[in-house]
């Protein structure tokens, strides 16, 4: 991706007057244009964060950063699963505790769209709802079913009775100033036909029933019943119209990026693009966009779904899973919404007059009749475009001062694995219906005689055994040794399994460990779908011929020995003796536990672990699960990523031929000074000795902006709303928080060429360009540079436009360690 910003729309800003809201009790209404607020159409400019998918140590500091890069309001989905995990006993603890989120929200100073659901989608676990659900009687997901409609009846008012208990409802005086019922419904409305259109008529005149004193939204529904306003999801939404002519037109899912499934590649969406969609919505009269994602966070534990979503839900999101912006996305948005504005009350009042003004170009110029105007300048050209002027960072993971020491190793214990099997019965169980989601494991054990007079055990070709599974992964072990692994796909969950399988005469015990990589979170009742060993099992190359072992005897085991003796925890830990010094470094074998010790690190910087000489598994901290952990290699086309044309997932790839997934989010909240305990279950066989403590540290900072570039400093309303730009033109370099400017690289005023990483000087340079940038720059966590003949003494080239390109590097103030590495 370039690393300067290009941008396909300018916005011209002729007359401006912002008006700001507090958060004292109003009321929330809507009209064509706008959500109205006390009486006030509102441009309303929202991001996504999910309270579960980052700490509650980190929400302040979030939600901060989103109010700073220009948001109105924070949006975030209710999670049922993990506030229900078991029909009537509640979680709101900790990372759940979403109470405490909302009055974060509100604590900054923004508003909040709770967005109920209570089917989220969200590449979440079962798509938010708790397992449990699927096993009431007579149950049938998200259609006129009077089971589900009582369930989600229930859970739909307890939330907002706690909202309204909490008085965070905006009609309470709090925060919350929409709410969405149902998710992306309209597809399954499709399908369904006479069924659908039943439950979501229910839905809608439900919610409304709760009155809550705000608006109702139904995104992707476009047959939301009044008064539920309809709203667009998509990575465009300019061409999206309400179904009535009296609601506004909202886009609830301006997807900033996309979704990470092990395996596949990293995806990155342009802030370019993403820009020019938003910037095209308003144009086109939106007056609602949310970004989702504004911070993807972490999939801790097994709330990841898909199957095969990844334990980082990064999503190219403008603040990263780290919590640490993303530049130039942060920055490129920050200036558009300021500028959108500073448009606000023209934009809002009229519907815009449209000129062309070329073949590619339109202006919309948009006026409120009392003197304020705002025009749109809108370049269409997919090869011709304008350079915006914004700071690019970049992140690197780099050593930590902590080691972990003394590792120490604990087999799962095959040989016993059918006295201790919890169950037997003739045939193969789907692997849902037995654990309920209670372990991603499931073993299936069932037994093979060989009669000695086999032609196999007299030099023969060695028989060979066939497992079809419904999904995800399965290890196959015979005799207690391991044989081998097959792994479905997000794509394609069903696989077959065939290797060459090494019997002896007599009795054979054959164990197939089936392992279970999130639950789907979306499609056409996804509650029905199949998970696990459901064959047939075929042993082949007998003398006999085909064996079918699939509706023989067969023994189930729910997890691992080491779940039910809650190795993960100290406690747990502490139950067991573990082999202690080179062995244990040394095992290298298939499901092995492994613990050591660590002692937290010095500074503030988000660590992560370094798991790339691993296989495949989870991993805890301190009893906490950082997730699951797969060192899946990434296919894909990772060709050279521009931002013109339509963007789609696939434009833009990064990570090809790397594990998707190398590095895992341990948050710092999680840790105590010293020995901090870290325990690993390998599926497959790792080297636990090279995993490490990694710290995420913004190493380098650029900006290149021209001269007469309209930063949003460069703009301000005076008197009676009369506004006023200051032309003159700055260069912003910040490192992250306890990080300073330790070395500026290059710095050229004039006509440098070139991108971050590869600045080169042009014709034009003004001399002291690198001794002035140094003086305003040098030890600060952040400067500004006018860019001026005043601020560089001359003018080094008369009657041309000129820029300032520059390029510094970071380091920590707590240790003086520049960080250059990259990543």
């Amino acid at each position: 991706m370039e690393t300067h910003s290009v941008s396909k729309l300018l916005i011209l800003l002729l007359m401006v007057l912002y008006h700001g809201s507090e958060l004292t009790q109003c009321s929330v209404t809507y009209d064509k244009k706008a959500i109205l607020i006390n009486g006030q159409r509102r441009i309303l400019i929202s991001g996504s964060i999910h309270y579960p998918r980052s700490t509650p140590e980190m929400w302040e500091d979030l939600i901060q950063k989103a109010k700073d890069g220009g948001l109105d309001v924070i949006d975030t989905y209710v999670f049922w699963n993990v506030h229900e995990p078991s029909p009537g006993n509640y979680n709101f603890e900790g990372r759940n505790d979403l109470v405490r989120f909302i009055k974060t929200v509100q604590k900054v100073g923004l508003y909040a769209h709770l967005r109920i659901g209570p089917y989220v989608c969200a590449e979440w676990n079962f798509g938010g709802f708790p397992v449990w659900l699927k096993y009431v009687p007579g149950m049938s997901f998200r259609t006129d079913n009077e089971p589900f409609k009582t369930a989600m009846q229930g859970f739909t008012q307890k939330i907002v009775q706690m909202m309204k208990n909490e008085r965070l409802f905006a009609s309470q005086g709090g925060p919350i100033i929409l709410s969405q019922i149902e998710n992306e419904y309209g597809p399954e409305s499709k399908a369904l036909g006479a069924a659908g259109h039943a439950y979501i008529n229910w839905a809608a005149k439900m919610a409304v029933g709760l009155n809550t004193g705000v608006p109702w939204v139904m995104c992707k529904e476009d047959d939301a019943p009044d008064p539920v306003i309809n709203a667009c999801n998509g990575f465009y939404c300019d061409a999206f119209s309400p179904n009535k002519a009296y609601k506004p037109t909202m886009w609830t899912e301006a997807w900033s990026g996309w979704f990470t499934e092990f395996g596949g590649t990293i995806h990155q969406r342009p802030v370019q693009d993403l820009a020019f969609g938003v910037a095209r919505f308003i144009q086109k009269g939106g007056s609602y966009i949310n970004y989702y994602m504004y911070h993807g966070g972490t999939n801790f534990g097994r709330t990841a779904g898909g199957p095969f979503i990844t334990t980082s839900y990064d999503y190219d999101a403008p603040i990263d899973e780290y919590g640490l912006i993303r530049q130039p996305k942060y920055g490129h948005l920050k200036e558009l919404h300021r500028a959108i504005k500073l448009c606000e009350q023209a934009l809002v009042s009229s519907d815009p007059v449209v000129t062309s003004l070329g073949t590619y170009q339109q202006a919309h110029v948009f006026s409120s009749g009392r003197g304020r105007c705002a025009a749109f300048l809108a370049n269409y050209h997919t090869t011709s475009a304008a350079r915006v002027g914004v700071q690019t960072s970049q992140m690197q993971m780099l050593p930590t001062d902590s080691e972990l020491l003394s590792w120490e190793t604990y087999g799962e214990d095959i040989s016993s694995l059918v006295d201790q099997s919890s169950m037997t019965t003739v045939g193969l169980l789907e692997q849902v219906n037995v654990t309920r989601d209670s372990s991603d494991y499931l073993w299936y054990i069932t037994s093979v005689d060989v009669n000695p007079s086999e032609s196999f055990l007299r030099g023969g070709q060695k028989p060979t055994l066939s497992v079809q599974s419904a999904g995800h992964a399965v290890h196959v072990f015979i005799n207690g040794q391991y044989s081998g692994s097959t792994f479905g796909t997000r794509e394609q969950r069903q696989f077959t399994f065939t290797g060459s399988v090494t019997l002896h005469a007599g009795t054979n015990k054959i164990a197939l460990l089936s392992i279970a990589v999130g639950l789907p979170n979306v499609g056409f009742h996804y509650e029905t779908w199949k998970t696990g060993i459901l064959g047939p099992v075929l042993l082949h190359g007998l003398d006999k011929g085909q064996r079918d072992l699939s509706w023989q005897k067969w023994s189930y085991q729910v997890g691992l020995k080491g779940e039910a003796m809650n190795l993960v925890s100290p406690n747990g830990a502490s139950s067991v003796d573990w082999i202690r010094g080179s062995l244990a470094t040394q095992s290298h074998q298939p499901l092995t536990w492994y613990k050591a010790y660590i002692n937290a690190p010095k500074g503030n910087e988000p660590l992560a672990l370094d798991m790339q000489s691993m296989g495949k598994g989870q991993v805890w901290i301190n009893g906490q699960s950082i997730g699951r952990y797969w060192m899946a290699y990434a296919k894909g086309n990772c060709n050279t990523c521009s931002y013109s044309g339509t963007f789609r997932p696939t434009k833009c790839q990064l990570g090809c031929d790397q594990p998707t997934q190398r590095w895992y989010h341990v948050p710092r909240s999680w840790l105590k000074p010293t020995q901090n305990l870290l325990v690993v279950f390998e599926e497959l066989g790792g080297d636990v000795s090279k995993i490490s403590l990694v710290r995420r540290s913004v190493t380098r900072v650029c900006a290149d902006t021209s001269e007469h570039h309209p930063t949003i400093e460069n703009f301000s309303t005076e008197g009676h709303g009369e506004p006023k730009m200051l032309h003159q033109a700055k260069v912003h370099l910040r490192c992250a928080v306890g990080e300073s400017i330790s070395t500026i690289k290059f710095a050229s005023f004039g006509t440098p060429s070139g991108t971050c990483g590869s600045f080169q000087k042009g014709t034009c340079h003004a001399p002291n360009s690198l001794e002035v940038v140094k003086k305003k720059c040098m030890g600060q966590e952040s400067c500004l540079v006018t860019i001026s003949n005043t601020t560089f003494g001359a003018d080094p080239c008369p009657a041309m436009l000129k820029r300032l390109s520059v390029e510094a590097t970071c380091s920590s103030v707590s240790t003086g360690t520049e960080t250059n590495s990259r990543r």
